[in-house]
């Protein structure tokens, strides 16, 4: 959880641009679906045309991912990126604004008996989260139907880190710092199932390579780690926005069987291979604008 602040230690002006954003969110929380969609696409298209290192990167990352792309449909898919990823600012406001239970009639959930049996275990579940736009979204929309804690990098503004920890445990019963192992095994072998998102590039210590979109990519060995030290099934979830934007879709998939190995590669590569298959659903709707290809092997040159 976030480290308690005075209320008048938010005032100092480091803060302003903070409670503006805090306050829009609200506010677009609440605007009707339609003015969502039109206010979502409208940041999306103006981060795509001002937006320039994130339009390279954007371009960087779907160029290598989808190679057999020709010019017209790359650009295209770089716009429906943008377009996609601002209804996803509206989105993330909704998820930690609002009750999600008036979203109810919005969602569809598939694969649910592939949870119940993974709980009926008694040893909790792993949950394989992937950052699409509808991420936080995703996540207030699954509470509807299991409960759950969630893996979280900690914002480095101090108010916004307690605005977004008190939204997201609104949502989820626990929100841990990524960087707390042993908080996240403790609850797992409490029986609860944790939301955990591995398919970031934090760097060389914490991973290996392993093939993503045919990219030799740094991937967190955390998720077998996990896996070995609790006992917990792995359970890939796949939620998306669907194609009249106004609906949406969440997934899970039967649970990962013979997961882990001993072999790190192999398993890195496994659940790589299942985040890549969900992509490959809407390939638009996933978070390109991040550098996932950043952390190069040995001797390569970067990407971006």
């Amino acid at each position: 959880m976030a480290e308690s602040f005075s209320q008048s230690s938010f005032l100092h002006p480091r803060y302003w641009s903070a409670w503006l954003s805090i306050a829009l969110m609200r506010l677009g929380a609440w605007l009707p679906w339609s003015l969502k969609l039109w206010l979502g696409k409208g940041i999306g298209l103006l981060a795509w045309r001002f937006a320039k290192r994130r339009r390279h990167i954007t371009e960087t990352n779907l160029r290598l991912a989808f190679p057999e792309l020709n010019e017209p449909r790359h650009a295209a898919l770089v716009k429906r990126t943008f377009i996609a990823n601002g209804l996803g600012i509206l989105e993330t406001a909704t998820g930690w604004c609002r009750d999600p239970e008036h979203l109810r009639h919005r969602v569809t959930f598939k694969g649910e008996e592939h949870m119940h049996r993974a709980l009926a275990q008694g040893k909790g579940a792993l949950i394989v989260g992937i950052h699409f736009s509808t991420l936080d979204l995703g996540g207030a929309l699954h509470s509807l139907f299991f409960p759950a804690d969630v893996v979280y990098r900690p914002h480095d503004n101090a108010l916004f880190e307690r605005f977004m920890t008190r939204a997201r445990s609104r949502i989820f019963g626990q929100a841990i710092d990524r960087r707390d192992l042993r908080g996240l095994v403790r609850r797992i072998k409490a029986g609860r199932a944790v939301w955990y998102s591995p398919d970031q590039d934090f760097g060389r210590d914490a991973s290996v390579f392993a093939p993503f979109f045919g990219i030799e990519a740094s991937t967190v060995k955390l998720t077998a780690k996990i896996a070995r030290m609790t006992g917990a099934p792995v359970m890939p979830l796949i939620f998306h926005r669907n194609p009249d934007d106004r609906s949406y879709t969440l997934e899970y998939l039967p649970a990962l069987e013979g997961f882990p190995t001993n072999d790190e590669v192999a398993d890195a590569t496994r659940v790589n291979a299942v985040i890549e298959a969900a992509i490959r659903r809407h390939p638009e709707q996933y978070l390109w604008l991040h550098r996932r290809f950043k952390t190069r092997p040995e001797g390569e040159p970067g990407f971006y």
